[in-house]
């Protein structure tokens, strides 16, 4: 796990590019990889890098690394967990002589037998940067997850790419600006969606995606080299299915646990990170190893005492972090300065406080994500049943009756409320298939982001909506559950998830690896009938079931919850006079992109319990937070901490 910077000049000509730059502008990446860093360039292209020693802690494992002739050269952020399977396969050790025991010798050799074809046999998390001197071509590459960043800048006389933005924001020349198409989309999500970023003229390589240029026609070529193909075998018995994804997870996880630093897991107490830490016990044959859980104050929003359950249960190293409103408080806008654009996951926080509590046992951590989106375990998959029995009751009861009567419902601050959730099902369920999916995800509706935002920032930007509609109509399968977890794997795994996962782990130097994510498994879950995923109302049926015979009962039959934070108090409390300076008059309208007036009713609206506008506000607030750091003050690097010393 690493982070890397590199450029590819395509004006020889200029001397706008000055070899010195990317030494310089690449020094912000070093909490990514604080035990090493080299640069090196050959010809038009310079690659920098910072490493964090996973496996092969020698310095035959330092990068940028090249092939015997010097002629490719690799920067690699990431783990290939199938690499020695692939040295086997394609005999690389017989044709090529290895100096190192990485995964990333083998990603260069496995090119050099296979050319940009490689990355199709790859499994694993990665984004990397390969140099071709003999074609003068770079290639990009990035996981099918997303679980590894990459981003581009294209400028007059260069093509420049970056583990984090922040090492973009450095190149000569280039002047940070918000783009107005990416918050009106983050108004939405709470998250920027797809290949856009913050700013302006940056872009993020969508995952499962290659970029190749060359210096010859100079202009970037993206291609898909991974997809999710729902292929039903109707034939996969229940029984099967449910013993084949086991094994399947397992053999993951055993691949995932490949380290030669310790490892521990990140436990919520939910049935995925739950199942890993179970896992984990059997293959290694003991429970030698650290667990780290999340606590809050308000019961609603605490499940460490599941955490605990499981860790008793199998007799792991267990650490608690408590989660207060004030750590949250001294954490903003710290955490933004990691993660480089506006995002209001209420998990990414409490991440980062149980990473920096972690990095003081382990290296790497075993996470969760993916677990929801292939074996369907949200609320929303579990909606999307309901919805269909709900549309049977006639349109004037539904419409004149149980409408009005939820939207009477008081307003509660408590995670999950019963009338967030029944507001939101009511409202969504009249809806289409793939819109409905949508509305109970939303945060702004189109007409009330009309109304937050000024005229000029608004724009002529398709309606949010058409995100998910895209995909659910581009997906192969025939059934609409598994197109709804193709949606969510498109944008709420890789855009929303992965950020939090590994810009957090990563500012405290640590390596989160996600065994959800693992390309024998996904493809078999594809292929898997709808009926035994979420049969009756049963989410998560497969692996809850798989896991009875490793965790407590308690685990298996529990609630999702998911982790959360109680921000919609916090913004009436504890937050109240920091939220308030960010959204005065004054601050919204510096930035020539909101309507201080709506802003001002909605939040006398919350602050009166009248709505929960809790999640927009809280994205709302870092959104100030983040265009005052980046944009007006340009100073987000005094609140980068001072990466650990090397191991």
């Amino acid at each position: 796990m690493c982070g890397f910077m590199g450029v590819l000049k395509l004006n020889t000509n200029s001397v706008s590019v000055e070899n010195d730059a990317l030494q310089s502008s690449s020094q912000v990446l070093k909490h990514r990889g604080p035990d090493a860093f080299d640069i090196h360039w050959d010809g038009p292209c310079g690659l920098a890098h910072y490493r964090l020693s996973i496996i092969d802690t020698s310095d035959a494992g330092k990068q940028p690394m090249c092939n015997e002739t010097g002629k490719v050269w690799i920067a690699y952020n990431g783990e290939t967990y199938n690499f020695l399977d692939l040295k086997s396969e394609f005999n690389l050790e017989k044709k090529h002589n290895f100096h190192s025991r990485t995964d990333t010798e083998v990603i260069i050799h496995l090119y050099e037998e296979l050319g940009v074809d490689a990355v199709k046999h790859l499994n694993g998390m990665y984004a990397y940067a390969l140099w071709d001197s003999n074609i003068e071509t770079l290639h990009l590459a990035r996981d099918p997850y997303g679980v590894k960043p990459l981003f581009y800048l294209m400028t007059k006389d260069a093509f420049w790419f970056s583990s984090e933005i922040k090492g973009l924001l450095e190149v000569p020349g280039y002047k940070p600006s918000p783009s107005t198409e990416a918050l009106h989309h983050y108004l939405s999500f709470n998250y920027v969606p797809g290949t856009l970023t913050a700013f302006s003229g940056i872009y993020e390589l969508s995952p499962g995606h290659t970029l190749v240029i060359d210096t010859k026609t100079r202009q970037p070529k993206i291609n898909r080299f991974f997809d999710i193909n729902y292929n039903i075998n109707h034939n996969i018995s229940r029984k099967e299915a449910l013993e084949t994804s086991l094994e399947l997870l397992e053999k993951s996880v055993r691949r995932q646990l490949i380290s030669d630093v310790p490892v521990g897991v990140m436990l919520s107490g939910g049935v995925d990170s739950s199942a890993l830490t179970a896992l984990m016990a059997k293959i290694k044959g003991n429970s030698d190893f650290h667990t780290f859980s999340l606590g809050f104050e308000d019961s609603s929003f605490n499940e460490s005492g599941y955490a605990k359950i499981v860790a008793d249960h199998i007799g792991t190293k267990h650490h608690e972090v408590l989660v207060t409103a004030d750590k949250v408080k001294s954490m903003l806008p710290k955490y933004l300065a990691y993660i480089d654009e506006p995002y209001a996951d209420g998990s990414a926080i409490p991440t980062y406080l149980l990473a920096e509590c972690a990095k003081e046992y382990v290296t790497v951590l075993l996470s969760g994500e993916g677990g929801d989106e292939f074996f369907a375990g949200y609320d929303t998959h579990f909606a999307y049943k309901v919805r269909k029995m709900y549309r049977l009751v006639p349109s004037f009861i539904r419409k004149q009756l149980i409408s009005r009567m939820v939207n009477m419902l008081p307003v509660s601050h408590k995670k999950l409320s019963f009338d967030f959730k029944a507001k939101r099902f009511v409202r969504g369920a009249e809806l289409e298939t793939a819109e409905s999916h949508y509305a109970w995800r939303e945060v702004l509706n189109e007409d009330v982001k009309k109304s937050v935002l000024n005229s000029g920032a608004y724009g002529n930007y398709s309606p949010s909506v058409k995100h998910f509609i895209d995909k659910f109509n581009q997906c192969d399968a025939r059934d609409e559950l598994n197109r709804l977890l193709y949606i969510d794997f498109s944008f709420h795994l890789a855009d929303d998830l992965m950020i939090k996962n590994d810009r957090m782990t990563m500012a405290n130097s640590l390596e989160a690896r996600v065994p959800f994510t693992d390309n024998d498994l996904v493809r078999y879950l594809a292929s898997v009938p709808v009926n035994h995923k979420l049969p009756r109302n049963k989410k998560k049926y497969l692996l809850r079931t798989a896991m009875q015979a490793y965790l407590p009962k308690e685990i298996t039959t529990k609630k999702k919850v998911g982790l959360e934070m109680p921000y919609s108090s916090w913004l009436r409390n504890e937050l109240r006079e920091m939220a308030e300076e960010a959204f005065s008059p004054g601050s919204l309208n510096s930035t020539g992109m909101f309507n201080s007036k709506t802003i001002s009713l909605l939040w006398s609206e919350h602050q009166n319990m009248v709505v929960d506008h809790g999640r927009f506000f809280w994205g709302l607030l870092n959104y100030m937070l983040w265009y005052n750091m980046y944009i007006e003050k340009g100073n987000y690097k005094e609140y980068l901490s001072v990466p650990r010393n090397p191991r």
